[in-house]
């Protein structure tokens, strides 16, 4: 059984994803440490025709905190975020599909919980473009040892029989490979495509940005095609 764990981001790009069809069951680990400026509360979009973050606003003590821990203390941020989507997007190809999503987690829903938001986006577009693999939420394990020691524990406790890691964990588990190794678990380092390009309605193609980009200009059956295919 393959493994990956992994902390949530905010609408992630293409390659977190391709990273979740790689394996069969995929944990979600938010029980560490929040890091500033990262990928946790933020994206970027393609627009205009330039980058452009996406932000959710979170509490101040977010960096003092474990990920799941994080609040989000102001909702407007959804009625922004759901403009700066619908005017950067509304004349891409697909941009019904993207105003689904959108509809659903940013109107239809509010969010006080970083955590919970990630979770709940990253699953409902795996599930549109047809990833079948299971989740996990880390606050459901029972989590033991230091931070190598966790990580492979969790391994052991859903019986998996190979680890596959983002490739920004290289030097976190360096040195302690063998500790997969004495247990029967394989560590494999997810090594990231030359993903094809596609059309964008910007001239220069931007690969780096979140996967709401691809979704506004592919067809849920066709964007396995510039992931994993």
């Amino acid at each position: 059984m393959k493994l990956a764990i992994l902390q949530s981001n905010y609408i992630p790009w293409k390659g977190y994803f391709d990273l979740i069809n790689d394996v069969d069951c995929f944990v979600f680990y938010d029980c560490v440490k929040y890091t500033k400026n990262d990928w946790r509360n933020r994206n970027k979009i393609y627009v205009n025709p330039s980058l452009q973050w996406l932000t959710v606003p979170i509490a101040s003590e977010a960096t003092k905190q474990l990920i799941d821990e994080v609040t989000i203390n102001d909702n407007r941020w959804q009625d922004a975020h759901f403009k700066t989507l619908y005017m950067g997007y509304k004349k891409a190809p697909y941009f019904f599909q993207l105003e689904e999503l959108m509809i659903d987690f940013l109107k239809e829903r509010r969010w006080d919980n970083l955590s919970r938001l990630n979770q709940y986006t990253i699953q409902e577009i795996s599930k549109k473009i047809g990833i079948q693999t299971k989740f996990i939420d880390s606050r459901e394990l029972d989590l033991k040892g230091d931070r190598v020691d966790r990580l492979v524990n969790i391994c052991l406790d859903l019986k998996a029989t190979e680890y596959i890691s983002g490739p920004a964990a290289m030097a976190y588990l360096d040195g302690n490979e063998d500790r997969f190794l004495m247990n029967d678990i394989a560590l494999r380092y997810k090594q990231y495509p030359n993903y094809p390009a596609y059309l964008q309605m910007y001239p220069k193609f931007e690969n780096y940005v979140s996967i709401v980009d691809l979704v506004a200009h592919i067809g849920w059956d066709d964007i396995k095609n510039y992931i994993w295919k």
